[in-house]
């Protein structure tokens, strides 16, 4: 596993090392303009995409039939593009947490209950985006699993729109904060681990 792990890392400084660029652009942009909510949540949606792009370049170069060769486990290939995910997205969580809680309090607007909602939901939307994706690329191929991209794209498009609604109320926000953050917490997590499964169950049945 470490070592499926270190591949997709390898991968990652050399074939997206853009995402890091546009989350730097990003994390500034949201720096200056915090109601911006589509600032905040896009680099965890782009973070929350790493593993497709991973898996789309592991197909391309067929990786997929070589490791077939090698002593890993589908179940283990299929886990090391969700952790690979997993460790991006909370990456990505802590430095815009840290970027939106400097930018708050030199505003002298630090609200925990606003700020705690704010960030489980770019948690939430982040696990998502990997959420429904890879258990169909898992399935039919990374080509005819594009069509998961754009409901993907739907989804999300969706859920800001919620979340900005929910934000827009500091006081709904700071009122059923008890009640919204275990939800969030607890809807996320099931999605990506009930995700984690069926690829793992799709890749193990799949013909390479």
């Amino acid at each position: 596993m470490k070592g499926l792990l270190l591949k997709d890392w390898y991968m990652t400084i050399k074939y997206c090392r853009a995402y890091l660029f546009l989350t730097v652009v990003f994390c500034a942009l949201s720096f200056m303009s915090p109601e911006n909510l589509f600032l905040v949540f896009y680099p965890g949606l782009l973070c929350g995409m790493l593993p497709v792009n991973l898996l789309a370049y592991d197909e391309r170069s067929k990786w997929l039939q070589y490791c077939d060769t090698l002593p890993y486990t589908r179940a283990q290939i299929v886990s090391g593009k969700y952790l690979i995910g997993l460790f991006a997205q909370l990456a990505i969580l802590l430095i815009m947490g840290a970027v939106h809680a400097i930018r708050m309090s030199i505003d002298g607007i630090f609200y925990p209950g606003e700020f705690l909602s704010m960030m489980m939901g770019l948690l939430m939307l982040s696990l998502i985006a990997s959420s429904i994706s890879l258990p169909f690329m898992f399935k039919l191929g990374v080509e005819k699993g594009r069509l998961a991209y754009l409901i993907m794209v739907g989804v999300i498009s969706g859920g800001s729109v919620v979340m900005a609604n929910i934000l827009s109320t500091k006081a709904t926000a700071s009122t059923n904060l008890a009640s919204v953050l275990p939800i969030l917490c607890l809807v996320g997590a099931s999605i990506y681990a009930l995700s984690w499964y069926l690829s793992v169950v799709f890749f193990r049945r799949r013909e390479l």
